[in-house]
């Protein structure tokens, strides 16, 4: 069965641990579903025609999210094929509540994971978590993410393969 779970991020390698530990769990307790996973941070569009009018998603990603964010997410799923089914950035515009609550009801989410010290800030961004955190039709887990004083992989790609 295929089940959907957001987890909320900031596009930076230090919240992809989030995915990493909830695979971890979920390998260690042999769970039998599959997983469709959507990375989601908050995006504010402006009011600006302009910027309305032609500014597209992959625009938006490519302001927002490095590519070695993008090449460890697929290191993660290649690690653990058999419990996801796809990967997908996605931003969410509202401002309102109940449009968070359509957005889960219409992506099917099931539950939803997110760290505290992650924080989606400049750029536009702004954090999901207060939304995540009302919404009453998702299950919703905060995981506690241990930040090292001296890594010195911090920022690269190899930051992912440190345990978490």
């Amino acid at each position: 069965m295929i089940r959907t779970i957001l987890i909320a991020t900031d596009y930076s390698l230090e919240s992809l641990n989030i995915l990493k530990k909830v695979m971890r769990e979920k390998d260690a307790a042999e769970d039998q579903n599959q997983y469709t996973i959507l990375l989601v941070s908050g995006y504010d569009t402006g009011d600006s025609i302009r910027d309305l009018l032609f500014n597209t998603k992959s625009t938006i990603f490519n302001k927002l999210r490095p590519q070695e964010f993008c090449e460890a997410y697929t290191i993660i799923k290649n690690k653990y094929p058999h419990l996801i089914n796809k990967i997908v950035c996605d931003i969410f515009t509202g401002s309102f509540q109940r449009t968070f609550n359509n957005y889960v009801k219409a992506e099917n989410i099931e539950e939803a994971y997110y760290a505290s010290s992650i924080k989606s800030k400049g750029n536009g961004k702004f954090d999901v978590i207060p939304y995540i955190k009302k919404c009453k039709d998702l299950k919703s887990y905060e995981i506690s993410l241990e930040v090292k004083k001296h890594m010195p992989e911090k920022g690269r790609l190899a930051e992912i393969f440190v345990e978490v």
